[in-house]
């Protein structure tokens, strides 16, 4: 985190007026999901970079409750944009290369119909007679306004936390309108713990004295202590404990000098007065409650059933990105997501990215370099060039590997693959692999990765590649998912691998195990040395810090086959020294075995 305690998502916010928006009016009514109709609907939107000729270089990013059109600054002078971070010439989202589209939602207050806006009907603001919107009609208004600048199909939808929520339902309610769906820090719907603290907010706001049930627009002040509190609550949320500590832990007694209503005796309560005074500058009460009450009604389901025939909609590719220490949001929803699209055989890839920021981490630039290469990576893939600072191609190997980059035994895996197979690859590292079988034209791949620098080498490559722990076993696959699953020079490091071995060949029908032999004759040589075998040539790890577990032989692995009733379709033996394959006495002289597996 940096060093100004009271950095946050809304530091270089303000309510200055957006020196680059523009508007448009539907003079046609919009009928809403849960009963009434708005007359017309006027969208506040901003536009960034050049859409092509072709019109497919359009990305809309949809903003979470707080924000609004102004995601980036226009020029040096234009104010600051609420993702500047991300947003831009040369950035994540390259405006050089994208067209980006950014409207104030429907229900917002920053000129978009809301209820501070007029209600042609009586010629007052709507206030608290705004009907109740969902995140459908959001996303309605929204397709108008893509219709209005004429864009057929969007190349991405991008949007965090509430934003996510409208890119879910952009791309299941009308899949054909986008290509690509960039969902970060969100959820198919509120835990009931994220859902409480909305309620303590509305009921703040409604029961401050001022808020004369929302029709305050006239009569000075309006409900400001209200929505301060929602405020307060809602900046708590967006905090992780790590981050509360390291803000206001060693100064907890010191806090800034500021003048405002709100307690300021501790230094964490100085940070949410200032947040929330600076809030109730730019931000109306009635929005809050407007766009909060959406946010908590947005469901796609509390099954996997459920979940997987709501998905089951969409044709686009999609990026998933959580955050570790997000508590509002947490990663497990997340992965329900990334595990029904999985079920679904849908293209998804996944990462959860290790941060200390919570859930406004995707707002913050800590953790920048890793959200932002996915987002880039990604919309690079869907428009068929490979990233600025793409990963390498080839043969990588894998962290756990005990051996060399050199991978000899992926030449030889490729060729027990057959053509058009469908290829699950374990703890894929890089993607050397994949990029192997889809240089070799296959299209049916997908990586599972611990390492989420590897996660992004993968992406940034254009592979399919989601987050996970292969010792949890593989719960997410159906059975018969895949012609091939592969687990190469991982097993080893497996903890559990008879779970592991059991899935692969539930989800695989052919499982291609590869291992280092370790009665391989050099190995045991320097065992009897009375030493670790340790090796610039074969071995990467000291006895100390190697994440090797198991120290297996071909002869034991064939063992624990016919235990089981694993039937051995094939078997390799390799001295990757001499690169050569080894027929006899392999036990001894082979240091790496390839197993192509079936089930009993």
């Amino acid at each position: 985190m940096a060093d100004d305690p009271f950095r946050s998502s809304d530091t270089l916010r303000s309510a200055r007026p957006l020196a680059h928006a523009r508007q448009v009016t539907f003079a046609g009514p919009l009928d809403l999901e849960l009963g009434g109709r708005l007359p017309e609907v006027t969208v506040v939107f901003e536009t960034y970079g050049r859409l092509s000729p072709a019109k497919d270089n359009a990305v809309l990013v949809c903003h979470a409750l707080s924000g609004d059109s102004h995601v980036a600054r226009h020029d040096p002078q234009d104010d600051p944009g609420w993702w500047d971070i991300a947003v831009g010439p040369g950035l994540a989202i390259d405006t050089e290369e994208y067209y980006v589209l950014c409207a104030n939602l429907l229900g917002g207050c920053r000129g978009t119909t809301g209820p501070n806006t007029l209600n042609p009907a009586t010629g007052r603001r709507w206030g608290a007679d705004f009907p109740t919107i969902t995140v459908n009609d959001m996303v309605e208004v929204q397709r108008r306004l893509i219709d209005h600048l004429g864009i057929p199909s969007l190349l991405a939808a991008v949007g965090g936390s509430l934003g996510g929520h409208q890119v879910l339902t952009l791309a299941t309610r009308y899949p054909e309108r986008v290509r690509g769906a960039m969902v970060l820090a969100s959820s198919a719907r509120l835990t009931s713990q994220a859902l409480a603290f909305d309620v303590v907010g509305r009921n703040a706001i409604r029961r401050d004295p001022q808020f004369r049930d929302g029709q305050y627009y006239e009569d000075a002040p309006g409900p400001s202590v209200g929505l301060a509190l929602a405020r307060m609550l809602g900046h708590i949320t967006y905090l992780s404990p790590q981050a509360m500590s390291e803000k206001f832990g060693a100064d907890r007694l010191q806090p800034r000098e500021l003048t405002t209503l709100f307690e300021n005796r501790f230094s964490v309560g100085s940070y949410l007065a200032h947040q929330s005074d600076k809030f109730v500058e730019r931000f109306d009460a009635n929005s809050y409650v407007t766009l909060s009450m959406a946010m908590d009604l947005f469901d796609l389901g509390s099954t996997p059933a459920e979940l997987a025939d709501a998905l089951a909609r969409s044709r686009c590719r999609w990026l998933l990105i959580s955050f570790s220490s997000d508590w509002l949001f947490p990663p497990a929803q997340a992965q329900e997501l990334a595990d029904a699209l999985l079920a679904l055989d849908q293209p998804v890839s996944f990462c959860n990215v290790t941060s200390d920021c919570g859930h406004d981490a995707f707002l913050l630039p800590d953790d920048l370099e890793l959200y932002g290469g996915l987002m880039e990576g990604f919309l690079s893939a869907l428009r068929g060039a490979p990233a600025a600072n793409g990963g390498e191609a080839g043969h990588h190997h894998h962290p756990t590997s005990i051996f060399r980059p050199r991978r000899f035994d992926y030449d030889r895996i490729l060729g027990l693959i057959p053509s058009g197979a469908s290829v699950l690859d374990l703890g894929c590292g890089r993607g050397g692999l994949l990029s192997s079988l889809r240089q070799r034209g296959e299209s049916r791949l997908l990586g599972l990765e611990l390492d989420e620098q590897a996660i992004l080498s993968c992406i940034q490559q254009g592979l399919q590649v989601v987050h996970g722990d292969l010792d949890q076993g593989l719960p997410a696959f159906a059975d018969d998912q895949f012609e091939v699953v592969v687990l190469s020079q991982t097993l080893q490091a497996v903890r559990n691998v008879e779970l592991v071995l059991a899935d692969m060949l539930r989800v695989g029908r052919r499982a291609i195990v590869s291992f280092p032999n370790f009665a391989y004759h050099k190995l045991v040589e320097m065992l009897q040395q009375g030493r670790a075998p340790e090796s610039p040539h074969l071995l990467r790890f000291k006895w100390y810090n190697t994440p090797n577990l198991r120290f297996l032989t071909i002869a034991d692995f064939e063992a624990f086959c016919a235990e089981r009733g694993i039937h051995i379709h094939q078997r390799l033996a390799l001295d990757t020294e001499e690169g050569k394959e080894v027929h006899a006495d392999a036990n001894r002289l082979a240091d790496l075995a390839i197993f192509v597996l079936a089930a009993g």
